[in-house]
This record gives C-alpha cells, sequence and structure tokens, in this order.
C-alpha cells in the first residue's frame, strides 16, 4: 500500500505511460492481496480499501488500455496505412480525454485515508504467515480456478475464454508474489511470461476491436491487411502458450506440484477454516482448548469401540472444525450466537478437498453446542440423511460437553480421559474441581451425548502426582 502512495506522488506530476503502469499495478496488487486475506479475514477495511482505489484504478485502466493500443500501431502498421494514421488520431484525442480523467481521480484519491488503513491492515496480513499452510491453500484455490480457465480456452477458443483464463492467471500470479515469496522466486519468470503473452492476446484483440469502430474509413483492403497481420501476432502468442502450457511438462503441473497435495488437502482446508475463525472470534484461545478437549473424547470414545461415528476419521476433523468456529457467532454481539455460528459457517466456501455437506456438518455441529438439541424441522439438520443425523448428534453431544468443561474459559480442564463401563461411560477430567456450579453446568450438558450413545455418562476428577490412580483401579472403585 505503501508504493501505491509513492507511484500516485509520481502520477500527479506525469501521466507518462511507464507511471501510469506502475500505479495500476501497485493498486493491483493491493486488490489482489484483499482478495487473498478477504478469504479469511472478513473485516470491512478490506472492502473498503478496494472501494477507494476503484475509481482510479479503473481510469488508469482505461488510459494504460489506450496507450497500449497506441504502442501497437506503430510497432505494426504498414508504411503510409491510411486506417493506422486514422485509429492513431482517434487514440490520441481518446488518450487527452483520459488524461484529464485520470488527473481528476488522481486529485480526489484520499491520500490520508489510504495511509490509516496502510497501518490497520499491515496489522491484520502480518497475522496469516507468509509461505504457510493458508496462503498455500489460497493459492491453490487460485490455481484450480486458473486451470479450469485454461480448459475451457483451449475447448472453446473464444477471444471472452482467453480473457477470462488472462484474468485467471494474472489472479494466480499475485497471490503468489504476494502471498509466497518462496515459490514466487521459483516460478515468478514463467509466471510474468505467461500472464505477458496472454496479455498480449488481449490487446490484439482490443486492437482489432478499435480497427473495427472506425467504421467506413476502414475499407476492406485495409480490414483484409489488418487482420492478417493482428492475426498472425495474436497465433504466435497463442502457440507460445500451448507450448509452454500444454503436455506432460506443463507449467501447470510445476506449479500444482507446488502446492498442497491431495493427502494435505484436510489438513490445509483445516488451517484456512481455523484462520478465519480465529479472526472472527475475540475469544479464540477458548475454541482452541475446547477443540482439544473435543478430539480428547472422539479419540477415547473411537478406542473405547463405542458404536457411532467414531472410526471415520473424517469425522474427527469435522468436528475438529466444528470447535475451532462454534463461537464465531459472538461477532454479530447479540443472543442465540449459536444460530449465528451455523449461519456465518455454512455461507462459507468450502476450501479445496471439502464438501458443501462437509461445511453444512461442520456448521450444525456448532450450532448444537448449547441451546436446543437437534430436531427434525431444524434447518439443515431436516435436509441430512439418516446417517448424518447420527452423526451430528454424536458430534454435537460431543463438542457440547467439551465446551461445558471450559464454561469459564479459564482452561482449567486439560485433559480428559474416556473409560466404557458396562454400566456408564467415565470421562476422567483433568484439573477438573467438583464445584456446585460446575457439576450443574456439566450435569446439564452431558445429557445430548449420553442420547447419542445411550448410555449414563459419568464425570470424576483425575488425580494427579503422587494421589494419582490409575484409571484402572479408580474404575473398578467407581464401578
Amino acid at each position: 500500500m505503501r508504493r501505491v502512495l509513492s507511484e500516485h506522488s509520481k502520477a500527479l506530476r506525469d501521466l507518462h505511460p511507464d507511471t501510469v503502469h506502475d500505479l495500476r499495478v501497485a493498486l493491483r496488487r493491493c486488490r489482489s492481496m484483499a482478495d487473498g486475506l478477504m478469504e479469511v479475514d472478513s473485516d470491512q477495511a478490506w472492502r473498503a480499501m478496494k472501494k477507494d482505489g476503484r475509481k482510479l484504478f479503473r481510469r488508469l485502466g482505461e488510459l494504460r488500455d489506450t496507450h497500449v493500443m497506441i504502442e501497437w500501431v506503430k510497432k505494426l502498421e504498414p508504411p503510409g496505412d491510411t486506417a493506422a494514421k486514422n485509429l492513431l488520431a482517434a487514440l490520441h484525442q481518446r488518450e487527452w480525454r483520459l488524461k484529464q480523467q485520470t488527473a481528476d481521480a488522481l486529485a480526489r484519491f484520499d491520500r490520508v485515508q489510504w495511509k490509516a488503513a496502510e497501518k490497520y491492515l499491515a496489522d491484520r496480513a502480518s497475522r496469516v504467515p507468509l509461505d504457510g499452510p493458508v496462503f498455500r491453500h489460497i493459492a491453490l484455490q487460485r490455481w484450480q480456478e486458473a486451470y479450469d480457465l485454461h480448459r475451457s480456452a483451449l475447448r472453446n477458443r473464444s477471444r471472452a475464454s482467453w480473457h477470462r483464463l488472462r484474468i485467471g492467471v494474472k489472479r494466480f500470479r499475485y497471490t503468489v508474489e504476494n502471498f509466497l515469496p518462496s515459490a514466487h522466486a521459483a516460478w515468478g519468470v514463467d509466471l510474468k511470461h505467461i500472464q505477458d503473452l496472454l496479455g498480449e492476446v488481449h490487446d490484439l484483440d482490443m486492437l482489432w476491436a478499435a480497427f473495427a469502430r472506425t467504421g467506413k474509413v476502414f475499407n476492406p483492403s485495409e480490414r483484409a491487411r489488418w487482420h492478417e497481420i493482428i492475426g498472425k501476432e495474436r497465433q504466435d502468442r497463442l502457440a507460445a502458450y500451448r507450448e509452454k502450457m500444454s503436455g506432460p511438462g506443463s507449467l501447470w503441473h510445476v506449479w500444482r506440484s507446488g502446492l498442497p497435495q491431495e493427502d494435505a488437502l484436510d489438513s490445509s482446508g483445516l488451517e484456512k477454516l481455523s484462520m478465519w475463525a480465529a479472526f472472527v472470534d475475540p475469544e479464540f484461545t477458548h475454541a482452541e482448548h475446547v477443540a482439544r478437549l473435543a478430539l480428547n473424547l472422539f479419540d477415547g470414545l473411537s478406542a473405547a469401540g463405542l458404536p457411532g461415528p467414531y472410526r471415520e476419521p473424517r469425522n474427527r476433523l469435522l468436528l475438529h472444525a466444528a470447535a475451532l468456529m462454534h463461537n464465531v457467532g459472538h461477532a454479530a454481539g447479540h443472543k442465540g450466537h449459536h444460530k449465528e455460528s451455523y449461519r456465518l459457517i455454512r455461507r462459507m466456501t468450502p476450501p479445496i478437498g471439502w464438501t458443501p455437506e462437509d461445511l453444512e456438518i461442520g456448521a450444525l455441529v456448532a450450532r448444537y453446542h448449547r441451546g436446543a438439541w437437534p430436531r427434525a424441522q431444524h434447518p439443515g439438520y431436516a435436509t441430512l440423511p439418516p446417517v448424518r443425523r447420527e452423526t451430528v448428534l454424536h458430534l454435537g453431544g460431543i463438542l457440547r460437553l467439551a465446551a461445558a468443561f471450559d464454561h469459564a474459559h479459564t482452561q482449567a480442564v486439560k485433559k480428559l480421559n474416556v473409560q466404557n463401563q458396562p454400566e456408564a461411560l467415565l470421562i476422567w477430567a483433568q484439573g477438573y474441581r467438583r464445584a456446585a456450579e460446575n457439576a450443574r453446568i456439566l450435569a446439564a450438558e452431558r445429557h445430548l451425548l449420553e442420547r447419542a450413545l445411550r448410555k449414563p455418562v459419568i464425570i470424576r476428577p483425575r488425580p494427579s502426582g503422587p494421589k494419582r490412580l490409575h484409571l484402572e483401579e479408580a474404575a473398578a472403585q467407581v464401578a
């Protein structure tokens, strides 16, 4: 964002083509940075920053496109070509008009507001580690979007499809440049080359459209000549693109190999959801602690061989995600935060490797950490197949009990151990004290898990230090 201010100062003095280009690139990098961080940070300041620079960005874009077309006409025009002279005259007239509009946009740009936003947003951006799993996952999303557009362009071969691909590659390139410095060091040259090739294809398409708009002065022989000139330049660049981007040695495969692989999508997707929750939830350390306790319970139930969704690793992942996100509804600042958590989570775009059903289940489990139990008429829950309803019932019961263990947000209960006895499920809680308030809350919040397991749940403090008993001995005493 600081680069925008320095380039803005230069542009105020002179709207030279290079100055226009440099300021537009600086603004585009900021917009790309905002797009990436908005994947995990919903703070409205990111949208405000994009809005603050939008009008200037558009004016610069129109002027830059005109500069580029002037350069192309001068580069390609045959000697004495009337159509080229007519178009250049029209473009120079357009350039003069756009310079006036761009100068006005430059004068209206609020440098003070931009500088204030820079300080605030830089602090928020620093919370997400560069080269880390969150940004690597976001880069994979951009890669997938661009690759899908690549396949579409090769099939359709339309000007619109090549233009969409250009935008997709640009978004991927700037994501890598902004957030993955190590990958950019390896891929930066190739990414720029591919973006330049597609950019020149787009420039040539715009040039042809500009010639077509000159109307009757563009006679058939001139049309044929320029169609051939532009067509050859365009095909040369498309051939160079296909050479780099098709076949086993394609750069698409090189880039994909440096991003999260299939076996890492669950964990990188979880990291992304966790980072989003950390930005939204003002007491995220509580959510992290509840998640640890919930996983203690899930793993204990799995080891005990109890019937239910405990043998599926994906259910553990969904419980983990739901626990990390269960309190995001507090950001709305009103009662019924569990329902708001449900709404916020299900509105998210699933991370790559995750399905809409995964997020729906995670949202429902988060909802049922408090409040009413699952009911057939509840939105979302009503549309699930019976087996997934059962999953929500079990995971919701686990999360509800785990959250109750840290209801005071003190992280006093450090660890939970599970023992399955014939008459009941025993939960040994390290750090738990049987104070009246603790006992009352846990007694109320264990019932959903009891319903899911179809057996009573008994909670006992777990002794520590020299007085600690083996769990087997303690279990025998309780039995």
